[in-house]
Parts: C-alpha cells; sequence; structure tokens
C-alpha cells in the first residue's frame, strides 16, 4: 500500500485513515478502488487453486491436494462440526468454507507483495459479510422453528413473566444489532489497525533513513526490524480473524438450531 512518507515542508507525514482509500477508476462512491480489484483477485485465486487441487484427486494426495484437504477438515471437524454438532454441521461446511477461505486469503493480501493491502480494512466488506451471515443464521432459525417460535425462542426459559420487559429488548438488541456489528468490526478493527501500524514502522524507517542523521538512520533501521516482526505477528492476527469469524459464524448457526433459542 502506498502513502506519502513526507510532507510538502519536508516533514514526516504519518499514514492515516484517507490512505485507505485508493480508487483505481472514477471517484466518489461509485468508484472502483484497489480492495475491490484484490477482491475480485482472491475470489479468482481460490476458485482456480481449489479446482486445480482437487480435479484429479487421488488417494496419496500431492501437496496441493494435501493443503486444500488440511484447510477443509480444519473447518470440517475444528469449525462445524465441534460448534454445530454431528447430526447437521454438513450442510454448512461449504458455507464456512467459504468464508474462512475468503477473509484468510484477503487478510495475507497486506503482508504479500504486490498487494499489501488487506481488503478487509475497508469496512464494507466486512459489513456485507456480517449481513450475510447475519441473514442466513435468521432464515435457518425461522426456516426451523417458524416465525413465532423463533421469536419465542429468544426468551430464555424458566425466566419470571415480570422481567420479561427487561429480558426482551435485550435480546432483540444482542441477536439482530449486537451479533453483526460486532461480527464486522472486529474484522474491520483488527485490519485495519494491523496494518495502520505495519505503514507507520515502514514509512517513519523510510524517512528516518532517508533523511535524518546518524542517530536517526540507526532507529529508521530498528523501526525497520521492528516492521520486520510485526509483520509475522500480523499474521498470525490474520489467520485468527478468519478463524474467529467463521467460528463465530457457526456459532450462531448452531444457536438457531438449538431448540433452547
Amino acid at each position: 500500500m502506498a502513502a506519502s512518507g513526507s510532507a510538502e515542508g519536508g516533514g514526516f507525514e504519518a499514514p492515516s485513515p484517507a490512505d485507505f482509500y485508493q480508487p483505481l477508476i472514477g471517484s466518489g462512491q461509485w468508484a472502483f478502488t484497489r480492495p475491490m480489484l484484490l477482491m475480485i483477485i482472491s475470489i479468482i485465486f481460490i476458485a482456480g487453486f481449489l479446482i486445480a487441487t482437487t480435479r484429479k484427486a487421488a488417494v496419496v494426495p500431492g501437496k496441493g491436494q494435501w493443503l486444500t484437504e488440511q484447510v477443509y477438515n480444519f473447518v470440517r471437524n475444528s469449525v462445524a462440526q465441534d460448534t454445530i454438532g454431528s447430526k447437521e454441521f454438513i450442510k454448512y461446511v461449504p458455507l464456512l468454507f467459504s468464508l474462512f477461505m475468503l477473509i484468510l486469503v484477503n487478510n495475507l493480501f497486506g503482508i504479500i507483495p504486490p498487494f499489501q493491502y488487506p481488503t478487509f480494512s475497508r469496512v464494507g466488506f466486512p459489513i456485507g459479510l456480517a449481513l450475510l451471515v447475519y441473514v442466513i443464521y435468521h432464515a435457518i432459525g425461522i426456516k426451523r422453528k417458524g416465525v413465532a417460535g423463533y421469536f419465542k425462542g429468544l426468551i430464555p426459559s424458566g425466566l419470571p413473566k415480570g422481567i420479561y420487559v427487561l429480558i426482551i429488548p435485550l435480546e432483540l438488541i444482542t441477536y439482530f444489532i449486537t451479533r453483526p456489528v460486532t461480527l464486522a468490526l472486529r474484522l474491520f478493527g483488527n485490519m485495519f489497525a494491523g496494518h495502520m501500524l505495519l505503514l507507520l514502522f515502514i514509512l517513519g524507517g523510510q524517512y528516518m533513513v532517508l533523511e535524518g542523521g546518524p542517530g536517526l538512520k540507526v532507529a529508521g533501521i530498528g523501526s525497520w526490524l521492528l516492521a520486520f516482526v510485526m509483520t509475522v505477528f500480523e499474521a498470525l492476527i490474520e489467520f485468527l480473524q478468519a478463524y474467529i469469524f467463521t467460528l463465530l459464524a457457526a456459532t450462531y448457526i448452531a444457536d438457531s438450531l438449538s431448540n433452547e433459542h
């Protein structure tokens, strides 16, 4: 991701949120931006990789097939089956696997040249995925229990009717507002903040090495070393955010299927 390292007056200009808006074609809200292009690239890459590694599947897998199977089995067994349960999990594995792959690849774009831009640092993308999950888990619950049964299940059983006036608004806020908002903002916040810090260390180090005296040049090299360490740490965060988003989606689906809900 490109950002200006110095201002017109010659001083260092720290990266800002405005640097994350990078239109390629047009301007304003209808512009075709860099993260849009990266999302398209990620979809093409994921589809091509999965087709290439599975169309000639063998009992003894090659490296590509082995990698695909490991990721698939991780989502299938450690996310879908463990969270939704062994009776009904299998039908939701394609959704959860697709979510995990899409988020992971786009997150990793933030540290892989020449992309170096985490797509989900633009808030519209995590909002879109969160709304998709929102619609799906509500639709699953309503299909299973009916509209009346689904909303009735929002109230925990065994509670005195006198506190319904407090519980019902809280449950409605949780299921219809808090869940989708936190699902989107958690992913966005981590990708945005992590990439902003990497930019700050890299561009700050560049400015000190190119423009500073001997002491600042040493500090600039130290800034680059910290940026390398943070890049490794950021890769872990990017994986964890893909896992957490997918796990929460599975949790919400399981909650909609549960008889207690």
